[in-house]
């Protein structure tokens, strides 16, 4: 059901530049999380929510899936944030009784006569994706037990639910080797009272927030060149929280996609320079996960140039 929407101001997103100049090194870089700034609303909201609708109408088994064990685990994440978005962002989110309701989108929900399943109707809130990660006794590590997930960065959720950590992390260059043991024990040792953030950045061809594919590409795209890089390229950045669920302690895993053209660096000379030296200082092997071979030398070169090392 929706009701219509007022115009109504909103927070611009942040300006996050997840990038920093220095050796190549394989890490978490979580910093702690401030419940207050769990999740994060802003001028996107409307459109993005109306795209996971229409996702989740058009091609839901990609984008959401659920294992049995994961109802409870859905059920209270989907009650915190019922709780948290009307106390946090008041102008937008509204309770009344058993209902909710969104003045950016117009929508609508009936939180305990929904047909939907709870992480469903809880993915459907928010801008962030959600993912439910749970321990598993025969395994005695973290499993993926359900998601909704329509902004997926070059992941398809049917690879990995139902999946342990380290199967879920086993194409990203030297995790197995270097982080696989630290993020098992960080996921054991993860406190209520405790959340975390961390970001992460891509470097694509293409602003879609749905990108199920797309790891891995080699050879040449001369379709970008050092002119035209900052117009054909977007940084895409991931706004990453866990927190450990107080009821259930299942971990929520929430992602928030922001795409900005990399045409914005040439005004911030300095971002581009770190940037170009972050690229530089990939192995081989995580160019290739990200996909960077493609156009690697063009953005060199456009970034360069942004960074005021070499004429346009």
């Amino acid at each position: 059901m929706t009701i219509s929407p007022p115009d109504m101001p909103f927070p611009s997103p942040p300006d996050y530049a997840p990038f920093k100049a220095g050796p190549f090194r394989l890490s978490m870089g979580l910093m702690p999380l401030d419940l207050t700034d769990w999740i994060e609303p802003d001028t996107q909201c409307a459109v993005e929510l109306k795209e996971k609708e229409r996702l989740l109408t058009e091609r839901h088994d990609e984008v959401f899936a659920a294992l049995p064990e994961a109802a409870p685990g859905s059920a209270e994440a989907l009650a915190l944030l019922v709780e948290h978005l009307p106390s946090q962002f008041p102008e937008v989110y509204k309770r009344n009784g058993h209902r909710l309701d969104n003045l950016a989108t117009g929508q609508r929900w009936e939180i305990h006569a929904s047909p939907l399943h709870p992480l469903d109707l809880a993915g459907r809130l928010v801008q962030e994706d959600l993912c439910l990660m749970q321990r598993q006794t025969h395994t005695q590590v973290y499993h993926l037990v359900g998601a909704s997930l329509c902004f997926p960065t070059r992941w398809r959720l049917a690879d990995k639910i139902g999946k342990p950590l380290n199967t879920i992390h086993a194409p990203i260059p030297g995790y197995a080797e270097q982080l696989a043991t630290i993020m098992d024990k960080f996921f054991d040792r993860l406190k209520v009272e405790k959340p975390v953030w961390r970001l992460n950045w891509s470097l694509m061809d293409d602003p879609t927030l749905f990108q199920p594919t797309g790891h891995g590409r080699t050879g040449t795209n001369t379709d970008i060149t050092p002119e035209n890089a900052g117009d054909t390229l977007w940084l895409r950045m991931e706004r990453q929280t866990l927190r450990r669920l107080p009821r259930t302690h299942d971990i929520l895993f929430t992602i928030r996609v922001y795409v900005r053209p990399l045409a914005q660096l040439a005004a911030q000379p300095d971002r581009a320079t770190q940037l170009a030296a972050v690229l530089r200082a990939l192995p081989p092997s995580m160019r290739r996960y990200k996909s960077l071979p493609p156009f690697m030398e063009a953005v060199l070169t456009w970034l360069d140039r942004a960074a005021g090392k070499k004429r346009f």
